[in-house]
């Protein structure tokens, strides 16, 4: 019965993604931190909150795939008969809709954010094999992340929280558009790897004075992660992105944290630092795509 029970447990640890939780929680941290922190009795329901979409957005993407995947990914838990297409959509909407709840008990401002959010992330999974922009689209969910995080903030939404999430916008659609390539011929394309390094122009533009050090201190640090999960892109040989992907998921952890830098205590540091270690540790058991 245990074994039964875990392998149920797995399965549904692979339909959410749940190794990619821990940047949710970096996108989360970032955007009530550079609001202005405070009101941390509502973290844990953001956290939280922000959680449950994710999850429901990732088992519904399963739900829309299910033919795409029955064709090309026969190991995903629907084409393998592990569940039922029919318990990932109940599941999907599920864990919307406490995602929703959560987010109005933090406030009417991120409940009603919430709500944008998630028609972002139904379009994205009910188009996303069938349209080019879906990168895009896919950003745009982080975004709107970092803009209800933003409004927990003890100085509610601002600019800061704005610019790097639209900053985290070009990263995120720099590596979908790799990540595109796992399931089409060919190449992969060097043009998206330079939105990549948007986290890194903004922090140099926005950071002055005494706060340009640890920006460029920090950047450095993402800018080395990225170019060691893209250099095979550089090669001749055929390249296995998921690997690629993986890293550059893993590596929105530091993207949030460049985002924080410049006032960012020690100790808020080092739980990103945690954030972007258990986010590679549970991808070798829970794969990222």
């Amino acid at each position: 019965m245990n074994r039964i029970l875990a392998g149920q447990l797995r399965t549904l640890l692979i339909l959410g993604r749940a190794s990619n939780l821990p940047t949710i929680w970096s996108n989360c941290l970032a955007g009530w931190w550079l609001s202005g922190g405070g009101n941390a009795a509502k973290v844990p329901l953001l956290l939280a909150g922000a959680s449950a979409l994710y999850l429901g957005g990732m088992f519904l993407n399963d739900a829309f795939d299910e033919k795409f995947d029955r064709q090309r990914r026969a190991v995903r838990p629907i084409p393998a008969g592990l569940i039922s297409a029919a318990a990932v959509w109940r599941f999907g909407w599920g864990w919307l809709a406490l995602g929703l709840a959560l987010l109005w008990l933090t406030g009417p401002a991120a409940g009603v954010l919430g709500l944008v959010l998630v028609a972002c992330i139904l379009v994205y999974d009910a188009t996303h094999k069938l349209i080019t922009a879906s990168p895009w689209l896919m950003g745009l969910c982080r975004f709107w992340v970092y803009v209800i995080a933003g409004t927990t903030g003890a100085d509610g939404l601002n600019g800061w929280s704005v610019w790097c999430g639209l900053a985290l916008v070009l990263y995120i659609a720099g590596l979908s558009h790799v990540a595109r390539r796992e399931n089409l011929r060919g190449p992969v394309p060097c043009w998206p790897l330079i939105l990549l390094a948007a986290p890194l122009f903004l922090a140099l533009l926005m950071n002055q004075a005494e706060y340009r050090w640890p920006a460029v201190w920090l950047g450095l640090v993402l800018a080395l992660w990225v170019a060691r999960c893209v250099w095979t892109v550089f090669t001749s040989a055929p390249v296995n992105v998921i690997p690629v992907v993986s890293g550059l998921l893993a590596g929105i952890a530091l993207v949030d944290w460049l985002a924080v830098a410049p006032e960012c205590p020690w100790g808020l540091g080092l739980v990103f630092l945690i954030l972007f270690g258990a986010t590679q540790l549970w991808q070798q058991s829970i794969p990222a795509t």
